[in-house]
């Protein structure tokens, strides 16, 4: 009897040896999609699959400990902030913006816009491109006064508005507290992933710019893939985690300050290019049943910044793909089907 139940002990170790296996990232995949990077203006790729280094190479003059821009990478740390501040209690994110940006109680539109139709940009505030600018008096007031080019909840809006306003609103919340967003940013958000204060790119009033302004090396960004792998630890609750996750009518693949790839197992499912989108105007964009690449799993996850920036990770797999790029045609869809061995 010992015998039977030694020998399917032993089957069942190879079956699941032979599933994870299958699992792992082909050799002959990683090298397809490294020369597909490198054709575009690569600076640094990183490929890290079980805790193991499978890949890690970057362009002559760059290295893992220099600091480069993230761009839009910087959105998923402020929506972090958020969720720690709706964990703690000083707000809920299906709370009404108005109740603590008075301003809006007598603006019958923006009355109903909420916190978390800021975050996933379906507030329906035109973006306000401006606002990345340097040298501005007070960003905050400006989002706060911009019109609304949509109505509340019907549309996807990508600008830096939405973002500022939130800002705005969580310096109120803070101010009893005497605590400013970036330093609650800092303690809560930044300290636990090991990381310390950024280029914020303040105004004159000392507000950060939410939208973009990070600097953070290869191995600095990573400490968000890790997060992103573990559901939201140390950070977050993996409960709090899925609304970053949880896409919209507007955009299905955008939740709070991640991409999501969730539609892509769907024969609805479409493949979009996000940055060539994104640099159209808004009312041309098409987001309808968008995915990152339907070659690439379901679960993937993804922070996405300008000039193919990139920080992917896959939870079934445990992967995270790190790419730091500049001026290029960089496409998810292209670089995702040939990591996953599907060209």
């Amino acid at each position: 009897m010992r015998f039977w139940v030694n020998r399917l002990s032993l089957l069942l170790a190879l079956l699941l040896t032979v599933t994870a296996r299958a699992e792992d990232l082909s050799t002959a995949a990683i090298r397809s999609a490294v020369a597909y990077s490198a054709a575009q203006h690569e600076q640094g790729l990183i490929i890290i699959q079980h805790g193991k280094t499978r890949l890690r190479q970057f362009a002559a003059g760059h290295s893992p400990t220099e600091p480069l821009r993230i761009y839009s990478g910087n959105k998923a740390f402020w929506c972090l902030a958020a969720l720690v501040a709706e964990e703690k209690g000083l707000l809920k994110l299906d709370d009404r913006v108005a109740d603590t940006i008075t301003e809006w109680r007598d603006e019958k539109a923006k009355s109903s816009i909420t916190i978390r139709q800021l975050l996933n940009f379906t507030s329906g505030m035109a973006p306000q491109d401006g606002l990345h600018e340097d040298g501005l008096t007070n960003r905050d007031a400006q989002a706060i006064r911009a019109a609304l080019d949509a109505t509340p909840g019907s549309q996807f809006i990508y600008g830096p508005a939405s973002l500022q306003v939130f800002h705005a609103l969580l310096k109120r919340k803070l101010a009893a507290k005497d605590e400013t967003p970036t330093h609650f940013l800092e303690r809560r958000v930044l300290r636990p992933l090991g990381l310390g204060p950024q280029r914020y790119v303040a105004d004159k009033a000392g507000n950060p710019l939410l939208a973009a302004g990070f600097m953070l090396s290869a191995d600095q960004w990573l400490s968000m893939g890790q997060l992103m792998l573990r559901g939201g630890k140390p950070v977050v609750s993996s409960t709090a985690f899925q609304q970053c996750l949880q896409g919209t009518a507007a955009n299905p693949a955008f939740g709070l300050g991640l991409w999501n790839n969730h539609l892509a197992s769907r024969s609805e499912g479409r493949e979009v290019d996000i940055q060539k989108l994104l640099m159209l105007k808004w009312p041309k964009q098409s987001w309808r049943n968008a995915c990152l690449c339907k070659s690439a799993p379901a679960d993937l996850i993804a922070s996405i910044g300008s000039h193919g920036n990139r920080l992917y990770a896959v939870p079934s797999m445990d992967l995270l793909v790190l790419r730091q790029g500049a001026r290029s045609s960089f496409t998810d869809a292209d670089f995702l089907r040939r990591l996953f061995g599907k060209e």
